[in-house]
Parts: C-alpha cells; sequence; structure tokens
C-alpha cells in the first residue's frame, strides 16, 4: 500500500536527512535484549517495498545514554525476561520521546512484570493506556480491523496494546501477549504461516508509519 501518507524524518535530530536504520535498544537487568536478530531488518526490508520508505537494511544498536539515541526515529525493544533502567536512562528516554522520539516495546514472553513498574514511573502525569482498535495506528497504512495481532500462543489470552500518548500523541507502544517481533523474523525461524508473518509485518508497517508521521491523533 504506497502513496497514502507522507513520511517526516527525523530531521530535528540529526543534521541532514538521510537513510535512516531502525535501532533495538540494549538495556541491562539480564534479559535477552537481542532476540530476534533478523526481525528489523525484515520490517525495514517490508517497509522500503510496501510503503516506499529508505530505510537501511543495517539494524543499529543503542542504549539510552548512547550519544547516538536522538538519530533514530523507532526504537524497538524485546526480551524474556528482566528490564533495569538507571534513573538517568529514564530520564533520557522521557527527553527522547517528548522531542519526538517513539519507543516499541514488544513483550517477547517473559518481559511484563519487569517492564510494567518502569512504564509506571515513566511519566506518572502519562499512564499506561489500552489502545483502541479504532486508533490510527491501526489504519494508518494498513487497515487492521481487529487491533493488535496475535503471532504466537502462550498462554491463552488475547493480544494486548498498550500506549503512553504525550501531547496528543503515542510516543511509546506496548505489544502484550501478541509476540510482534517473532512475526518479523526470517520464516525458517519460528516456521509461521506466510500469512502471519505478512500480518506481523503489516503491523510492524504501520507502527513505522505512525512513528514517522507528525499528526496528531484524533480520537
Amino acid at each position: 500500500m504506497k502513496n497514502i501518507f507522507t513520511l517526516f524524518l527525523f530531521c530535528l535530530f540529526i543534521p541532514f536527512c538521510s537513510a535512516q536504520s531502525l535501532a533495538l535498544l540494549k538495556y541491562d537487568g539480564g534479559g535477552d535484549w537481542y532476540s530476534n536478530p533478523t526481525a528489523l531488518g525484515n520490517l525495514s526490508t517490508f517497509c522500503n517495498k510496501a510503503l516506499e520508505t529508505h530505510l537501511s537494511q543495517q539494524t543499529a544498536t543503542v542504549s539510552l545514554t548512547d550519544d547516538q539515541l536522538f538519530a533514530y526515529p523507532f526504537i524497538h525493544m524485546t526480551g524474556h525476561g528482566n528490564v533495569v533502567f538507571s534513573e538517568e536512562e529514564l530520564d533520557r528516554l522521557r527527553t527522547y520521546l517528548d522531542a519526538g522520539g517513539f519507543i516499541h516495546i514488544d513483550d517477547n514472553y517473559g518481559m511484563d512484570e519487569f517492564i510494567r513498574p518502569i512504564l509506571l514511573s515513566l511519566f506518572p502525569d502519562s499512564p499506561l493506556e489500552a489502545v483502541p482498535n479504532s486508533h490510527p495506528i491501526f489504519h494508518i497504512a494498513y487497515d487492521l480491523k481487529n487491533g493488535l495481532p496475535k503471532i504466537h500462543e502462550h498462554n491463552a489470552q488475547n493480544p494486548e496494546a498498550f500506549a503512553i500518548r504525550r501531547n496528543g500523541r503515542i510516543v511509546l507502544f506496548y505489544s502484550f501477549e501478541s509476540d510482534l517481533g517473532d512475526g518479523w523474523e526470517d520464516a525458517e525461524v519460528h516456521n509461521d504461516s506466510e500469512e502471519v508473518r505478512t500480518l506481523a509485518l503489516k503491523m510492524g508497517a504501520n507502527l513505522v508509519a505512525y512513528a514517522f508521521s507528525s499528526a496528531k491523533d484524533e480520537i
């Protein structure tokens, strides 16, 4: 689906517009932040073909204290276990998000109990809230009427989408009981069907499209 929205590169964070990389967040705590190593590369390829973006095929790795943090308009975080953010890292994440950045946190099963307290303390005035299926993030590039797709089964629970909004926009999107990033991996990694992988990539493309857009939410 092409030419249905305007992409705005993250020019406020870099001195010139050039090919952008989707970035994987490296964090402390022992959780496997490096899960799904082929996911972001495949998502970039899909977006370049389907949305006519110009994303680099090389996935960047960044921590919240890196000088290059603000060069990345889209940061992806995943893992199965413990997550620890220092106060400095929380402050940097707040600054990044309030300056226009976007982070997608994908519970790869086992992260939820550790990330929830962090998200509660991130913006006390902007708590985590459920995202309805009518939200533009599910329709901006691909019309996903059922909202967040279910990619892998763990606890027989429905997938849930949560978000933190700042200044009228989602800046943090949290996918739970979905395993969205698994669906972005190379086909042979999880042996998912092409239909399931395509659905996951369409949701990923919606996230990228929303993150790169400048429109305020209208709901």
